[in-house]
């Protein structure tokens, strides 16, 4: 496809280039270059392989891709990007054993509100009012799907998330919904803060149909600066979603010692030292 010869020559501004007006401008002629080629049935199928700075995702019932970017500004902060593509095909009876498939695919421009959404984890959004974020995994679940988000963030913390989309009859996608079993709470998505300085593992286990992740602590708790994530980190124990009848639930304290990877074991964060929140690849 031409089209990702035109991506791949501009995201090497859009996502490299070390002076923002540059990749804002890169970013522009990104959006106009997908615009161009959102139409066309056979995107859902094409890899787009050479795109490392771009997330793309799709079921394996290629009901829809999803594709998500962020572009990071001086001062820290990240807006993020992205298209959801959707495969809205119909096979209808024509007659006595016949059928016709009619194609329906529509695309929807995911627009970055999450700078006005004050509760996260209770926010539940169509695609023109979406919490922005970069998805790096998809689990396929009983009539919805569960991703897995990354955001910078800022200069001081970093989040990830646990998010749901879903399709409403009319085709509409949600994002957002009741599927968590949490004491007394009621999150249509999870999010995890944590210092700029450590590294959060949040990955799904296949094989287990788990989510795994680091649980967050801080030795400032029954401390005046508790709830400043800026000092969370992960403490070295692992919890996990388990999917229980349609809904995931918290399992603490599992026994992870195969499941940790390198950047699992981390020390707690230090406030004076802080990492540059943009580091290219």
């Amino acid at each position: 496809m031409q089209a990702e010869s035109e991506l791949h020559e501009l995201q090497k501004t859009t996502f490299n280039s070390r002076i923002e007006k540059e990749r804002i401008e890169g970013n522009k002629k990104f959006l106009e270059v997908w615009n161009e080629v959102l139409d066309n049935p056979e995107i859902l199928n094409y890899p787009f392989e050479n795109l490392k700075d771009v997330s793309i995702l799709t079921p394996t019932d290629r009901k829809f891709k999803l594709i998500t970017w962020n572009l990071f500004k001086d001062d820290g902060s990240h807006i993020f990007f992205g298209f959801l593509i959707v495969n809205n095909s119909k096979r209808i009876k024509t007659g006595f054993l016949s059928h016709k498939t009619i194609n329906e695919f529509e695309h929807f421009p995911l627009l970055d509100r999450s700078n006005s959404v004050k509760s996260p984890e209770n926010y539940i959004s169509s695609s023109d009012k979406w919490f922005g974020m970069i998805y790096y995994s998809l689990i396929e679940c009983d009539g919805y799907y569960t991703l897995l988000g990354y955001d910078p963030n800022n200069n001081l913390t970093r989040r990830k998330f646990v998010d749901v989309l879903y399709f409403k009859a009319d085709g509409t996608p949600i994002f957002g919904k009741d599927v968590f079993k949490i004491p007394r709470k009621n999150p249509k998505r999870l999010m995890f803060e944590y210092s700029s300085g450590v590294t959060m593992s949040l990955k799904y286990e296949a094989d287990k149909n788990e989510i795994v992740y680091s649980h967050l602590g801080s030795h400032l708790e029954g401390t005046a600066l508790e709830g400043q994530y800026q000092f969370y980190g992960p403490d070295g124990s692992f919890d996990a979603l388990q999917m229980r009848k349609g809904k995931w639930m918290i399992q603490e304290d599992i026994d992870a010692r195969n499941q940790k990877s390198k950047n699992d074991n981390v020390t707690k964060p230090d406030p004076k030292k802080q990492t540059p929140i943009y580091q290219p690849k």
